[in-house]
């Protein structure tokens, strides 16, 4: 058994040269990471260009996801394979939608989002209570609450959602872009390393 602390998105493979193949393409997560944060400061910029962005985003991901709905339709048996084909269809128009009325789209979905905050925050605050006394129960208390008021506060006027889903939007982009170039670096320490092992002994 090797000493070498491996990342979880390699933990699976079993041969040093698969390994060590997944390593080599370290950069490729830290061009990602860097893109997303770009991406994240973009959208938090608030002009004109960051919203059309947004909205285009929105659209590439519902298209492709009804694409992908779609391929699991010829993939899926069962009487509830239809529901891929509806979800697929369904997710493609939306995608349409955002590209011909991106201002209209960002407000439903800025709607949805503060409407979804709401919902979420109730069963946290429930949640929570359940398990009153259990370790860190109350984190769970005060992210319901939070959230809650959150979306009460965005629910009660449309421009105030849109302020709601462009930050939470922008700061997810931000957070994943770093847990991006961490996986990068943490994945060109682990090829070092491996490099440092004797030729016989296993990676895992």
């Amino acid at each position: 058994m090797s000493d070498v602390p491996l990342p979880d998105q390699v933990a699976r493979l079993e041969s040093r040269d698969a390994i060590r193949g997944v390593t080599r393409a370290w950069w490729l997560f830290l061009i990602i990471g860097v893109v997303w944060i770009l991406f994240g400061m973009f959208v938090l910029s608030y002009n004109a260009g960051s919203l059309l962005v947004l909205a285009i985003f929105a659209g590439v991901t519902f298209i492709m996801t009804g694409i992908n709905q779609l391929l699991s339709f010829g993939r899926v048996e069962g009487g509830w394979r239809w529901l891929f084909l509806v979800g697929g269809a369904l997710s493609i128009i939306a995608g349409i939608i955002a590209f011909v009325w991106p201002g209209r789209t960002l407000l439903v979905l800025s709607v949805a989002l503060a409407w979804f905050l709401v919902f979420k925050g109730i069963v946290d605050i429930v949640a929570a209570f359940s398990n009153h006394g259990r370790p860190w129960w109350w984190v769970t208390l005060i992210l319901g609450i939070l959230e809650l008021l959150l979306g009460i506060w965005a629910a009660g006027y449309p421009g105030r959602s849109l302020i709601v889903f462009i930050n939470l939007v922008g700061i997810y982009a931000i957070f994943y872009g770093f847990t991006e170039l961490f996986a990068g670096f943490e994945l060109r320490g682990l090829g070092r390393r491996l490099d440092r092992l004797p030729p016989g002994q296993p990676a895992v």
